[in-house]
């Protein structure tokens, strides 16, 4: 497949004369995301550490330390393993993130060279936050929503198409992408209701209805047999609970649900973390952790059905 291969160039004035073809991976191959893994797990094989401190998603690395020293030591440990085998690490896209600005003002650098610095950076489809919180990424589902909302817009908003196959649509379409990634978040009221308004928006503009039509908001949901956003974000987090719940005990989502992390919170009302919503969760459907073991009986008991 790759011996002796050789392509050309196609352009706008015609093709390019035929050439050897030395490095890269056929593109749209199923082979070719298998070749690429073993290649970057022999790259990485000397500086590789156990996750979360160093994690890999196809040539993207994520390096987390618990000082400045630290990252600045791995980030050169990578970069000379990499690029001593012709690889490269990117100056201009690699970022760095401070979670505890209590240690002071300092920088980090890669051969002399200032690395970036940011209050918030976008993993895997998700934004990460320097504080903690969620409000950017809770944004960003709503921008998401509005985008595929668009998209089908012509299905939505056309007065032949019934209100069930608008509903199914946008059951299809636009909810995930408000969904997305939201699963191991934990939402206070104001960003659920965030999410919410913004769907409801949607669907009084697909069923043609505004405000000033009176029509309250549980009509227009069982019009269209879509059930609150709300409901669906608890339902996707303890679907997401209980899988990590039915993980053996080295899995490192359940070691990261487990960790007890060293040190005193801060006076003041404390911030709200992802197992205080779990909880909530849980008590507000009658569950405990016991019966996510019981994957069937979990999946029951957790399910939020449209109207």
């Amino acid at each position: 497949m790759y011996e002796r291969s050789r392509t050309v160039v196609r352009c706008a004035v015609g093709q390019t004369e035929e050439f050897n073809v030395e490095v890269g991976l056929h593109q749209g191959s199923a082979l070719s995301p298998f070749l690429f893994a073993i290649v970057m797990d022999q790259l990485s094989e000397e500086v590789r550490q156990e996750s979360p401190w160093a994690m890999m998603f196809a040539d993207d690395i994520v390096i987390c330390s618990e000082s400045r020293e630290q990252v600045e030591e791995n980030l050169e440990r990578w970069r000379f393993a990499l690029e001593r085998r012709g690889m490269k690490v990117s100056r201009g896209k690699t970022e760095y993130m401070c979670v505890n600005e209590r240690e002071g003002s300092g920088t980090v650098r890669l051969q002399g060279e200032e690395v970036k610095k940011v209050q918030e950076f976008k993993y895997l489809g998700s934004t990460v936050q320097s504080n903690g919180e969620c409000g950017k990424e809770v944004k960003k589902r709503v921008q998401a929503g509005w985008n595929g909302w668009r998209k089908v817009s012509g299905v939505l908003c056309d007065r032949k198409i019934s209100a069930r196959i608008k509903g199914k649509v946008y059951r299809t379409v636009v909810r995930p992408a408000m969904l997305y990634g939201l699963e191991t978040v934990s939402l206070r009221k104001r960003q659920e209701s965030e999410l919410e308004v913004a769907e409801l928006k949607m669907l009084r503009f697909s069923l043609g209805v505004t405000r000033l039509d009176r029509i309250r908001n549980e009509y227009i949901r069982g019009t269209a047999h879509v059930g609150r956003l709300g409901d669906k974000v608890r339902e996707a987090r303890l679907r997401w609970f209980g899988h990590v719940q039915r993980r053996e005990s080295e899995y490192i989502g359940r070691r990261m649900l487990d960790m007890e992390l060293p040190g005193r919170r801060q006076k003041g009302r404390p911030k709200r973390r992802y197992m205080d919503g779990i909880n909530e969760d849980m008590k507000l459907v009658g569950a405990s952790v016991e019966d996510a073991e019981d994957r069937d009986r979990w999946r029951a008991m957790i399910r939020c059905g449209d109207p």
